[in-house]
């Protein structure tokens, strides 16, 4: 493994910057999971989990809130989990030792992979693909890619993955952010207050996970400019996958395994009973943000997203290299070692499923 690769002045500082000041106090406890008392016996082992109140996140929604992963590991394991706003919160959790696993997005995850020296995270399996686009304002008279000279364009969190998405595509389409000498103006905005700045006019779009793209169309009167599954070969990328540290893994596969063995479970009823799993997901957002989703927009969200367990690892290089398309890394970061589906394949090995690839 190569040293961590320097990254630009500027933007690159603004984003370590960013990680650096995202500590862990931000996260909002969850509620123990059911089980999780009988857990904390003396000699239990506890793992402390994040995840986000995102559809993107169902997975550990459902799970935490149905008793599934408690179920899975047992009596002997106390489950923690922390609910998190952005991504690298997460990161800055796990390298002060208070995270062991985290549901996550791709470009968090290869930040802290590579500012480690590849030696904090690994990921071991994938959780949703799509659910990610960029939604302008008709007012703004965005139509084709030109248009963005001179717009400003929320994100969700700088150096995120909507944030690293938005920055590769105005690049790649010969214009350049206000902080590289070109006019596209980027915001980093809170989700909930990037829906108010829409409403006002005071943004012209926002490239934005699920639910935020769906109620930026409903209730802010917004259109889709780009639907990101439109980007990737059979529309498929990774949007969130699982992340355990380095340390924890090693140290406890068995229950990273069960963990696993829950997850893939989930996944499998989600694909089978899309309703009955939008509800309860609905149902869990409202516990932690205190607000429901509408039923359109919760309809809509959801019919530009598939669970799954495979990481898509062939997306996750392509998002590395936005990455550095977009100027947050002078070189493109060796990835090597990120994965380890040793156990996800095991579990898939023993419910007859298709084993999944890091390339």
């Amino acid at each position: 493994m190569t040293n961590r690769h320097p990254i630009k002045p500027a933007l690159g500082a603004l984003a370590l910057a960013v990680l650096t000041a995202c500590a862990p106090a931000a996260p909002t406890p969850a509620t123990p999971a059911p089980g999780a008392t009988a857990a904390s016996t003396s000699g239990a082992v506890t793992i402390r989990v994040g995840y986000f109140p995102n559809l993107t996140h169902s997975q550990a929604l459902i799970g935490l809130s149905r008793g599934d992963f408690q179920s899975a590991l047992g009596d002997d394991v106390k489950i923690e989990a922390t609910s998190f706003n952005a991504g690298p919160a997460v990161i800055e959790a796990l390298f002060a030792g208070a995270i062991d696993l985290s549901y996550i997005g791709p470009n968090p995850a290869i930040n802290g992979y590579v500012k480690s020296d590849g030696k904090a995270l690994r990921i071991v399996a994938g959780a949703t693909s799509g659910g990610a686009a960029f939604i302008v304002r008709p007012e703004a008279g965005i139509t084709k890619p030109e248009d963005l000279a001179g717009k400003k364009i929320a994100t969700p969190q700088l150096g995120g993955t909507q944030d690293v998405a938005l920055r590769n595509y105005i690049v790649t389409h010969g214009l350049q952010t206000t902080e590289n000498g070109g006019t596209v103006e980027v915001i980093p905005t809170e989700n909930s207050q990037t829906l108010d700045l829409f409403r006002q006019g005071s943004i012209d779009g926002a490239w934005v996970p699920e639910p935020w793209a769906s109620r930026l169309i409903v209730e802010g009167g917004g259109t889709v400019f780009v639907d990101e599954r439109d980007l990737w070969p059979n529309g498929d990328f990774v949007t969130t996958h699982i992340i355990v540290s380095t340390e924890f893994l090693n140290a406890h596969p068995d229950i990273v395994k069960k963990w696993l063995e829950a997850h893939v479970s989930i996944t499998q009823w989600e694909q089978d009973h899309p309703a009955d799993a939008k509800a309860i997901v609905n149902t869990e957002i409202e516990k932690i943000t205190g607000k429901k989703l509408k039923d359109d927009v919760l309809d809509q969200a959801w019919e530009r997203l598939r669970v799954t367990w495979d990481p898509i690892a062939s997306s996750l290089k392509t998002s590395a290299e936005s990455a550095f398309n977009a100027g947050f890394l002078t070189e493109k970061p060796d990835l090597t070692g990120i994965y380890d589906l040793t156990l996800l394949n095991e579990v898939l090995a023993e419910k007859d499923l298709a084993a999944v690839s890091d390339r």
